[in-house]
């Protein structure tokens, strides 16, 4: 249960608006409650009355009791679902903005060892499932109970053994049946939960991989394992609805027994009535009207098992502690885009080996650097630590003079542009795209920036900004996704831009467009780009060569090839590639 506390503080945000739909519910039950029993004791009544009551027996009363209470219920529930779901899908809202804003500060270390589905599954489905927590447990439990109350307390005044013997059978199977229905369902409940997530997983895998999986002759396997896991789950889904419906087969039985049970002792006498006629009618039906009221909260039980381990899988990322954090703000913006590494070191959580070791390097305002090595040398670990994706263990970054670790979140950002390796092209106008660099640019910054980057032609038409982009839109090339990112970077305007890999999988052709167009947009600016390739070395002013986690090599273009090192050799090797 101590998984759902930091969940039900975030419905205190919309006491009032869940209170009412509770108390839209109790009314809804009670005047359902109403209807049966009035309708059963109006209509024996009446019967006993015969024609020889006709003029005796007052029947207008009873009728507009019988339309009240139709006509409360029906509005009452009407308003309670408009309320109740109103007021869940706002408790989403907050409980996808306050995962997410859990989430974020992880990233990428607290979230790397997650795999994209299963953190996705978590903040998508365990945190829909979270709302049976008001829906299906505490609404439901609140109304029966009050209900309980009401009923014990209004029959009481017909007959005080009858009231208690009805009042206490619901509060017995309110107490006994919740709990055994939540230990009877936890296991399936959490099964279900777990399943669905290693489900969607390995099925988002499946799509992705099908070219390689049917290539190597893996894709029945693979198939075959993603059928044991829907059998699974599937399992644990008919377990579940098994306990529902057992569940409901013996509300049925408790509800058939009490009757019989209050049918039997009413006969009797109910009250100083000897003779109770149509009163037993209205015990009977009262009891089977209230019984329909308790008959969500057993099955309600079986689901709070499924909501505590969402929550608890929701928790066990958002409870994490962030391993990078920010101070509050900077008193004093250094200007410049000034940078030094200073005997950096790092290791990634249980790797074998160090990914950065001892790493020293200085680049001064306006200097183009390149960090070059095969893959997993360190390069892109080095610029992510430039963008404290990370901290090192050992050693200091320092950006104009003041150490990275005293920089703000927000300084930081507008200090550093990135174009990152992989460009995510989203679904979304033109414009929209752009903006997410710069939420403040107009329409004529975003339009330069097209032009600046080769991109008029996606701008020079009918739609313009407005074109819609990704699915169900225009797809980009490769060439142009790298242009979009360059626009992205120039309209954030930072001084200091890193590169990762900027003309990974692009021909030589389009390289050589892509290398010129950024010499010639980052004139001004301070450039380190990662790459393992040497089209526009010559262009640098400065290269680092780095191999498992060191710089080896360092120097001009001119300088490194006299030298006959490692750079000479890479350029012996792909001469025939570099144009």
């Amino acid at each position: 249960m101590n998984a759902l506390r930091p969940f039900l503080r975030l419905y205190g945000r919309h006491f009032w608006r869940l209170t009412l739909g509770i108390v839209l519910v109790i009314v809804t039950l009670l005047a359902s409650i109403g209807l049966l029993t009035l309708s059963g004791w109006f209509l024996a009544a009446s019967s006993l009355a015969g024609i020889a009551g006709l003029y005796s027996f007052n029947y207008m009363l009873p009728a507009a009791g019988v339309r009240g209470a139709a006509i409360i219920r029906t509005a009452a529930r009407y308003f309670e679902r408009l309320v109740s779901h109103d007021g869940t899908f706002r408790v989403l809202q907050h409980l996808r903005v306050f995962t997410f804003s859990k989430l974020l500060p992880l990233s990428p270390a607290g979230i790397a060892h997650f795999r994209q589905g299963e953190l996705l599954n978590r903040f998508v489905a365990d945190v829909d499932t979270l709302d049976h927590l008001y829906l299906r447990v505490i609404s439901p439990l609140i109304g029966a109970f009050t209900v309980t109350i009401c009923v014990t307390v209004g029959l009481s005044w017909l007959d005080t053994t009858l009231a208690l013997t009805l009042g206490g059978i619901m509060l017995l199977t309110l107490l006994l049946l919740p709990p055994m229905f939540y230990r009877a369902g936890k296991p399936a409940g959490e099964a279900m939960t777990v399943l669905r997530g290693q489900y969607r997983s390995q099925l988002t895998r499946w799509l992705q991989g099908q070219a390689e999986l049917t290539v190597y002759g893996s894709e029945p396997a693979y198939r075959a394992q993603l059928d044991q896991t829907e059998r699974h789950w599937q399992h644990a889904q008919r377990q579940q609805v098994g306990l529902t419906g057992l569940s409901q087969g013996i509300m049925l039985l408790i509800s058939g027994m009490t009757v019989t049970l209050l049918l039997w002792l009413s006969a009797g006498g109910i009250g100083e009535l000897t003779r109770p006629d149509a009163l037993i009618a209205l015990f009977v039906f009262c009891a089977l009207a209230a019984f329909e009221a308790l008959a969500p909260v057993a099955g309600a039980f079986q689901h709070l098992g499924q909501v505590i381990i969402s929550a608890q899988r929701v928790s066990h990322i958002i409870d994490q502690k962030p391993d990078v954090t920010f101070p509050a703000s900077l008193s004093d913006h250094p200007v410049g885009s000034g940078l030094a590494c200073l005997n950096v070191s790092f290791r990634y959580d249980n790797a074998p080996s160090v990914a950065l070791n001892q790493i020293t390097l200085h680049v001064a305002p306006g200097e183009k650097v390149a960090l070059l090595g095969r893959t997993g040398c360190g390069k892109t670990t080095l610029l992510q630590l430039l963008t404290r994706a990370w901290d090192p263990q050992q050693g200091s970054i320092v950006l104009n003079d003041l150490p990275l670790t005293q920089w703000d979140e927000a300084s930081l950002r507008a200090q550093i542009s990135v174009v990152s390796q992989r460009v995510h092209l989203f679904s979304q106008t033109l414009r929209n795209n752009l903006l997410l660099a710069a939420p403040d640019s107009n329409d004529q910054q975003l339009t330069h920036a097209l032009y600046q980057v080769g991109l008029a032609k996606l701008v020079d038409n009918e739609e313009g900004l407005n074109a819609w982009l990704g699915e169900g839109g225009r797809q980009l090339s490769g060439g142009e996704l790298r242009r979009l990112a360059i626009a992205r970077a120039l309209l954030h305007n930072g001084a200091l831009m890193l590169l990762d890999e900027p003309t990974e999988g692009l021909d030589a052709e389009t390289e050589k467009q892509i290398l010129d167009l950024l010499m010639h947009v980052t004139q001004h600016k301070t450039v380190i780009m990662v790459t393992h390739r040497l089209q526009g070395m010559e262009k640098m002013d400065h290269i680092y060569v780095m191999d498992q986690g060191k710089i080896i090599e360092q120097g001009k273009h001119d300088e490194l090839l006299l030298k006959q090192g490692r750079y000479w050799h890479f350029q012996q090797r792909f001469a025939p590639y570099t144009g």
